[in-house]
């Protein structure tokens, strides 16, 4: 089977907060044989471990490296990779998607009131303009 995972599977997955549904999560993620991870998904993902169940940024990362190393597993590997790096680094997993897939698109200015953002985006060598309010 090739499956498209939607959040909550991730969550159960890596959470393990039920123990049925995360038995159900860890056997789709692991028999399935292709596992489509999508931006979204992932930027939800991050933002449930971390709003709801307070995972710190170094527990998610731990669990997005574990998630994404299967080798059944794919996705845009250079936007989660950018993702990663603003994560690491302090900032929002979905700030660094967004500004990596902006560039994609041609939007090569990364423009945003988040002050965090801008420079950490910026520190990577990426182009930026600060909004003041």
């Amino acid at each position: 089977m090739r499956i498209t995972a939607d959040t909550n599977i991730l969550v159960r997955a890596a959470i393990e907060d039920d123990q049925e549904q995360t038995r159900a999560a860890q056997a789709i993620l692991r028999d399935a044989e292709l596992v489509a991870l999508t931006l979204p998904t992932l930027c939800e993902f991050v933002w449930v471990s971390r709003r709801a169940y307070r995972r710190s940024p170094s527990e998610i990362l731990a669990s997005l490296r574990g998630l994404i190393s299967a080798a059944n597993v794919v996705m845009d590997e250079r936007a989660v990779e950018a993702g990663l790096t603003m994560l690491d680094t302090g900032g929002d997993f979905a700030d660094g998607v967004i500004a990596f897939a902006g560039r994609q698109l041609g939007g090569f200015v990364f423009a945003s009131f988040d002050r965090q953002a801008v420079e950490l985006i910026a520190a990577s060598g990426g182009e930026t303009r600060l909004l003041d309010a």
